[in-house]
C-alpha cells in the first residue's frame, strides 16, 4: 500500500519521512500552493464577498509532482501545521488535488517526534471548516483594508504607500506612546539615604527617609531635601520597628509564543522574526548526536500554558535526580491562561527533557541554540519548587523623621538554581541588612540627597510591543512578528538601539487614518474584531456576517473620507540633518526610497545630490587608525567595520568607547554585557590580553 503525506517544508518531510518508513511518501507543498492573487483585490462584493483563489505563479511544476504522487498513492494525508494557516493550505490542496473533504485525510503533529508522528496519524480527522472559515475571513478583511485603504494613502500622502487593518493599530499605540512622551513634563524630587552601622558592627546598610511626623511625604526641593539631611546628620538614629516575614516566588510558566518572543528580545535581543525562525527549525527537526532527527519542541505557535502527563511526569523525575527531591514541588503546578487563549496545542517545551542544553551543545549552533537552551531552562524552572526567602523591613527614627530599608536573605532557591525570568520593569534593589534588633541605636557613617526626575513611559521595544498587543487582544501569537516585520519594513517605524520610534512618514499616515478612519486605528474595536475571527473558528458566528458588517462601516468611512479631502493631500515633514550638501551648501535631509533611506539635497530639484546614511561610531580603528562605521548585519546584530572596508579589513562586534589604551593610545573597546569595562584589542599592545572579537570563541558560521 502506497500512501503521501503532505507537509510545508522540506525539514519537516525529512523528519516524518524518517518515523514513517517506506510505505509512506512524503513531500512538501512549500507553503500556500493557492491564495488571491496580487495586484487585484480578487473579492466579489456582490456574491457575498467570494474569494478568487489562483495557484500561485511558479509553483506549477510543484503542482503538477503533487497531483501525480497523489494520483499514484492509494491514501493521501494533508499534514500541515495545526493552525489557521495549516489549515488553510491543507484545504487548498484538497481542492488542487481533488480530494475529499468529508474524508478523514487531515493528521496534525503537536511535536515532530515518533510518539507525535503516532498520535498524530492515530487521531485522523475530516478538514475544519470553521478554521478554514476563520482564516478566509482574516485574510479578506485584511485584503479589503489594504487595497481599498492603500489607494486613497497614494493620493492624499503620498504614493506607494500602503495600510494594514493590525499593522495600522500596532503603529498607532507606538505613536501614542511616541507622543506621551514627547508632552511629559519631568517633575523633581530628592531622595534621602542614610548609611548606617548597627553598635559593634562594620556592616553598613543604607535606609531611605520615608516621612515626617507619621505621614509619608515627598521630597520636592533641594532646599527640603537639605533642612532634613542637616536635621539628621547630628541626630540619634534608632530602630522603631522590625517586620520580618517569608515570601515565596513562583516560577513563570512555560513559554507560549508571546511570552518566548518578549524573553528571546529581553535575554538575547532577537527580534519577534528571528526567535520563529530559530523556533521552526527546533520543532522541524534537526539531527542531536545519539538521539537522531527530531523535533526539539512543540508547536510553536501557541497560547495555551497546559502540558501533557507525560511531559509533567518526565519533568518531575528529571528535577527530583538533578536537583533532589526538595526540588521537586509537592503538588502540579496548573497555570492559567488567558481568558481569549485557545487550547488547541501545548505550551512551547522541549519534546525530551532529558536532551539537556549540554547534550545539545554539540548538534546545534548559532540561534538554535540559544533558543533552545532557553525554552529548556524555562520549562524545567516552571516545574521546579518555590523559591523561599525570608523578608525584613526596619523601621528607623531619626527626631520626628522615619528611615525604611528592606532586605531580604534567600532560604531555599528553589527554581532560580536554574532559571529567572526577566521583566521590562524596573524594581527597586533589595540587599541583605546586617543582624538588626528594635531599640538599637545606629551609628550615622554618612548622609546623601540625590536630586531626581521623574521620568516618561520607555518607547516600546518589541518585548513590551508584543504584551501591549496581547494585553489589548490586537493580532494572534501567529501574527505578532509579521506585524512588526511589517511596520518596519514600510518605513512608518523604524529601530533606535531596542526602541520602537515612528518616523516622519509613520506620523503622518497615523494622523491621516486617526483622524479619517476612527475605527481602523482603534485598539478595543480591533480587538473586538479578533473575537469575532476567533467565534468563527468556534463555529458560533457566520464568516460573512462578521465581513459584512466590517465593510458596512468601513466602506461609509471610506466614503465620508474621500469627501472631507477632496483636492487635499497631506506633506511628510522632511527631516533635517547636520550634514551640507558639498554641491550648493544646503541642508541635507533624509528621505526614504524604494531601497531604504538615504540623504539628498533639501535644495531638490534644482540640486539632485543624495549620498548614502553613514553612522560613524566614537573613537579610531586600532588597526589603520580609520573612522569605525556603525553597521547592522542582515539579522539585525549591530557591528563595527572600518570605513576603509577590504583594505583594512577591521570588525568587530564589541562597541568602541571614548577611552584610549594608556600603553599604545588606541581606541578601548568593551563587550555588551552587563558591567563589561572597556580593554584594548590593538594586536602587539601588552594590555591586548584577549583575542580580538571577530575570532574569538568556539568556530561558528560567520554572520553577514
Amino acid at each position: 500500500m502506497s500512501n503521501l503525506v503532505i507537509v510545508e517544508s522540506p525539514a519537516k518531510a525529512k523528519t516524518i519521512k524518517k518515523y514513517l518508513g517506506e510505505d509512506y511518501n512524503v513531500i512538501a507543498s512549500m507553503g500556500h500552493i493557492r491564495d488571491l492573487p496580487k495586484g487585484q483585490i480578487a473579492i466579489d462584493f456582490d456574491n457575498n464577498f467570494k474569494p478568487r483563489y489562483i495557484n500561485i505563479p511558479g509553483k506549477s511544476k510543484l503542482i503538477k509532482e503533487l497531483k501525480e504522487m497523489a494520483a499514484a498513492s492509494d491514501m493521501v494525508y494533508l499534514a500541515t501545521d495545526p493552525d489557521r494557516e495549516g489549515e488553510a493550505i491543507s484545504w487548498h490542496l484538497a481542492h488542487i488535488l481533488k480530494l475529499d473533504t468529508q474524508q478523514s485525510n487531515r493528521v496534525t503533529f503537536g511535536e515532530i517526534t515518533k510518539k507525535g508522528i503516532t498520535d498524530g496519524m492515530a487521531n485522523k480527522r475530516t478538514i475544519d471548516m470553521d478554521l478554514i472559515n476563520a482564516q478566509q475571513a482574516r485574510r479578506i478583511l485584511d485584503r479589503i483594508v489594504g487595497y481599498k485603504l492603500s489607494p486613497f494613502l497614494w493620493k492624499k500622502v503620498k504614493g506607494g504607500l500602503s495600510a494594514g487593518r493590525v499593522q495600522s493599530v500596532a503603529v498607532k499605540l507606538i505613536v501614542d506612546r511616541h507622543r506621551e512622551i514627547e508632552a511629559f513634563i519631568p517633575r523633581e524630587y530628592w531622595n534621602i539615604d542614610a548609611v548606617l552601622t548597627p553598635a559593634g558592627s562594620a556592616k553598613k546598610f543604607r535606609a531611605r527617609y520615608w516621612g515626617t511626623d507619621g505621614k509619608k511625604m515627598t521630597v520636592a526641593t533641594q532646599q527640603q531635601a537639605y533642612e532634613i539631611k542637616q536635621q539628621c546628620e547630628n541626630a540619634q538614629f534608632e530602630i522603631e520597628k522590625i517586620t520580618k516575614g517569608e515570601r515565596k516566588r513562583v516560577p513563570a510558566p512555560p513559554f507560549t509564543t508571546s511570552s518566548l518572543q518578549q524573553e528571546a528580545s529581553r535575554r538575547l535581543g532577537f527580534t519577534a522574526s528571528r526567535t520563529m525562525r530559530a523556533a521552526q527549525t527546533l520543532y522541524e527537526g534537526v539531527e542531536v548526536a545519539g538521539f537522531g532527527t527530531l523535533g526539539l519542541i512543540t508547536y510553536m505557535r501557541t497560547d495555551s500554558l497546559r502540558i501533557s502527563d507525560e511531559a509533567y511526569f518526565a519533568a518531575k523525575k528529571f528535577v527530583g535526580e538533578k536537583y533532589g527531591d526538595k526540588y521537586v514541588p509537592p503538588y502540579r503546578r496548573n497555570y492559567k491562561a488567558k481568558n481569549n487563549a485557545q487550547d488547541a496545542h501545548e505550551a512551547i517545551r522541549p519534546t525530551n527533557v532529558n536532551i539537556t542544553p549540554e547534550i545539545a551543545y554539540g548538534s546545534l549552533s548559532g540561534d538554535v541554540e540559544k533558543l533552545y537552551k532557553l525554552i529548556w531552562e524555562r520549562f524545567m524552572a516552571s516545574q521546579m519548587a518555590d523559591s523561599i526567602q525570608e523578608t525584613v523591613s526596619v523601621d528607623i527614627s531619626c527626631l520626628n523623621h522615619l528611615y525604611k530599608a528592606t532586605g531580604y536573605t534567600v532560604l531555599f532557591d528553589g527554581f532560580t538554581a536554574l532559571y529567572e525570568e526577566q521583566t521590562d520593569e524596573k524594581k527597586e534593589k533589595e540587599t541583605a541588612l546586617p543582624p538588626l534588633e528594635k531599640d538599637t541605636k545606629l551609628k550615622l557613617r554618612e548622609m546623601e540627597a540625590e536630586q531626581k526626575f521623574t521620568q516618561p513611559p520607555s518607547e516600546y521595544t518589541e518585548a513590551t510591543l508584543i504584551k501591549a498587543l496581547e494585553e489589548n487582544g490586537i493580532g494572534r501569537p501567529s501574527t505578532y512578528a509579521p506585524i512588526i516585520y511589517t511596520i518596519i519594513e514600510r518605513g512608518y517605524v523604524e529601530r533606535n538601539a531596542k526602541k520602537l520610534v515612528p518616523t516622519a512618514l509613520g506620523l503622518t499616515v497615523n494622523d491621516v487614518l486617526a483622524a479619517q478612519f476612527a475605527n481602523i486605528v482603534d485598539v478595543k474595536f480591533s480587538a473586538n474584531m479578533e473575537d469575532s475571527l476567533d467565534k468563527i473558528e468556534e463555529g458560533a458566528t457566520e464568516w460573512t456576517d462578521v465581513i459584512r458588517e466590517f465593510y458596512d462601516i468601513f466602506s461609509a468611512d471610506l466614503e465620508k473620507a474621500e469627501k472631507e479631502m477632496d483636492g487635499q493631500k497631506v506633506k511628510v515633514p522632511e527631516v533635517m540633518t547636520d550634514e551640507i550638501c558639498e554641491v550648493c551648501g544646503k541642508p541635507m535631509v533624509i528621505k526614504t526610497g524604494r531601497y531604504g533611506k538615504f540623504m539628498a539635497c533639501s535644495g531638490f530639484p534644482e540640486c539632485t545630490n543624495t549620498k548614502k546614511i553613514v553612522k560613524y561610531a566614537k573613537g579610531a580603528c586600532p588597526k589603520c587608525g580609520g573612522r569605525i562605521l556603525q553597521l547592522t548585519s542582515k539579522k539585525g546584530r549591530v557591528f563595527y567595520a572600518c570605513e576603509s572596508g577590504t583594505d583594512c579589513g577591521f570588525m568587530s562586534w564589541e562597541e568602541p568607547t571614548d577611552k584610549v589604551c594608556e600603553l599604545c593610545g588606541s581606541t578601548m573597546f568593551k563587550k555588551s554585557a552587563k558591567g563589561a569595562q572597556p580593554h584594548c584589542i590593538k594586536e602587539g599592545c601588552p594590555n591586548a590580553s584577549v583575542t580580538p572579537p571577530a575570532t574569538r570563541g568556539r568556530k561558528k558560521k560567520t554572520e553577514n
